[in-house]
């Protein structure tokens, strides 16, 4: 019976980690898979399902974006007073 040796055994450590690494990877992709909906009844390939919607494009709702402008104001440094022009 041959003795294992140090080269032997890394092998199989590497051949180890490979495994569970890309059980890993499929498990994730399985689960992905898992939570995408599936039509119950997928009829023709050129009608489009009805839960399809389409696409909209257009303008985030939200607060208008702010313009900013320089102002002269004063402000404390260091315990002194400094004036100049800021951007609000």
């Amino acid at each position: 019976m041959n003795a294992t040796t140090r080269r032997d055994f890394l092998g199989l450590a590497q051949k180890a980690v490979a495994a569970a690494a890309i059980s890993a990877i499929a498990v994730h992709f399985i689960e992905g898979a898992e939570a995408m909906p599936v039509a119950s009844n997928p009829g023709p390939a050129d009608k489009r399902p009805d839960f399809v919607t389409e696409a909209q494009w257009g303008p985030a709702w939200g607060p208008p974006p702010r313009r900013r402008r320089r102002r002269w104001v004063c402000w404390w440094h260091r315990g002194r007073r400094v004036c100049g022009w800021r951007w609000f």
